[in-house]
C-alpha cells in the first residue's frame, strides 16, 4: 500500500513539474505575444491634409514622413480636403486618423462630440488669408460691401473672420453670404458672379490677380479674432500609438526648420508641391506665424497640462460667437477646452530629442 502512494504521490509530482514548465512556456509565449501586441503598429496611417504653403506640406514633399513612419513599415496617406467640414465627417467615421482644419472647425468637432483632440496649431493666420474685391468694383471700405454678395467656405476660419468683420461695421445683416468652397469661388470670381470673397491661399492669390485685399485675418487677429489652421487627431489613434503621434509633431518641427533655416528653399518646395511660384509661395509663407514646439507649450498658446495657455480661452470665445451665430448648437465648456487642447505630445516629441 505504501508502495502505491509512493506511486501515486510521484506522479501527482512530475505532473506538477510539467504542469509548471508548460506553464511557463505558455506565460513567456503570452508575454512576448502581449509585448508584440503592445508594441504593435498600424499598416498605414490616414492624414487629412489642406493644400495650403504650411509645414505639413514641405514634411511631405521632402518625405519626411516617409523616413519617421516608413522606416517602421508604415504606409502614410494624405487625403486633401478642402475645408474642414468633410474632414470631420471622415474623422467621425474613422476613415482618417489625424486632420488639418482651421480652428473653427475644430471646434466643431468638440461641439459634434467627434472622439479627437487638439495636439498642434501649424500657423496663426494673417496674410495668408483675407476678404478680397475685385478691381473696378467700387467696393473700398467694408461698409461698401452693403447689399453685396460675399463668398467664403461656411464654418471656416474665412468664415469666423468675415462675419466679426460684418460685425463691426454693423453692415452683418445687409449683405448676401454665399457657401462655397475655394475652387468654387475661384470660378464665381473668374464669371463675374462675386464681387467680394473672403479666402486663403492659395486660391486668395488668385483673387488678388484682379483684385485688392480689403482686410486680412492679420488685422482681424488685431482686433481680438484669432484664427490658425489646427492639427486634430482620433483619441482612439492616440490611446493606441502615443509614440506616433509625437513622431508626428517631430515631423512637422523638422520641416518647419528647413522654413527657418532656408526661407527660399522651402518656398521651392512649397511651389512644386502646390504648383505656384517660389516667390509667391515665399509670400503666402511669410503671412503667417508659425510657432515652435517650445512656443507653443507657452502661455500664448497650449500652455502645459496644469497651466492651460490662452489659446484655450481663444477657442471658448470663438466658440460663444459661433453658438450665437448659429453654426453650432451648443458651445462646449472652458474646462472642456482646457482638455481638448492637449500639450502632452508636443512635450513627448521633445522629449524624444534628448533620449
Amino acid at each position: 500500500m505504501k508502495k502505491i502512494l509512493k506511486i501515486i504521490l510521484l506522479i501527482i509530482l512530475v505532473g506538477v513539474i510539467i504542469g509548471s514548465i508548460v506553464a511557463c512556456e505558455s506565460d513567456s509565449g503570452d508575454l512576448s505575444k502581449n509585448s508584440e501586441d503592445s508594441s504593435a503598429l498600424p499598416e498605414e496611417i490616414n492624414f487629412g491634409i489642406l493644400r495650403v504653403p504650411n509645414e505639413e506640406t514641405i514634411a511631405i514633399a521632402e518625405g519626411i514622413f516617409d523616413k519617421y513612419f516608413g522606416e517602421k513599415g508604415i504606409k502614410t496617406n494624405f487625403i486633401v480636403f478642402d475645408s474642414g467640414v468633410d474632414a470631420n465627417k471622415a474623422l467621425a467615421s474613422g476613415s482618417i486618423d489625424f486632420a488639418t482644419m482651421g480652428n473653427t472647425n475644430s471646434i466643431i468637432a468638440l461641439s459634434m462630440d467627434i472622439y479627437v483632440e487638439m495636439i498642434w496649431i501649424h500657423e496663426i493666420l494673417g496674410e495668408i488669408e483675407g476678404l478680397a474685391v475685385k478691381n473696378g468694383s467700387g467696393i473700398n471700405s467694408i461698409e461698401d460691401l452693403e447689399g453685396e454678395k460675399i463668398a467664403t467656405p461656411f464654418a471656416s476660419t474665412s468664415h469666423f473672420s468675415l462675419l466679426n468683420a460684418l460685425k463691426d461695421a454693423e453692415i452683418d445683416d445687409q449683405v448676401q453670404l454665399l457657401d462655397m468652397q475655394t475652387s468654387e469661388i475661384v470660378a464665381a470670381w473668374e464669371r463675374g458672379d462675386i464681387q467680394a470673397a473672403y479666402t486663403w491661399q492659395p486660391s486668395l492669390g488668385n483673387l488678388l490677380e484682379d483684385g485688392e485685399i480689403l482686410v486680412s485675418s492679420e488685422e482681424m487677429a488685431k482686433r481680438g479674432y484669432v484664427t490658425a489652421n489646427v492639427e486634430v487627431v482620433r483619441k482612439e489613434f492616440a490611446k493606441e500609438y502615443p509614440e506616433l503621434v509625437s513622431d508626428f509633431i517631430s515631423c512637422l518641427t523638422e520641416a518647419a526648420d528647413i522654413y527657418r533655416k532656408a526661407p527660399e528653399k522651402a518656398s521651392e518646395i512649397v511651389a512644386e508641391e502646390l504648383e505656384i511660384k517660389p516667390e509667391e509661395a515665399l509670400e503666402q509663407m511669410k503671412g503667417s506665424i508659425w510657432a515652435t514646439r517650445e512656443e507653443l507649450l507657452k502661455e500664448d498658446y497650449f500652455g502645459t497640462e496644469e497651466k492651460p495657455g490662452n489659446f484655450t480661452r481663444i477657442m471658448k470665445e470663438t466658440s460663444d460667437f459661433l453658438q450665437e451665430q448659429g453654426s453650432i448648437g451648443n458651445s462646449p465648456s472652458q474646462e472642456e477646452f482646457n482638455q481638448y487642447v492637449n500639450p502632452l505630445y508636443i512635450e513627448k516629441s521633445l522629449e524624444t530629442d534628448f533620449e
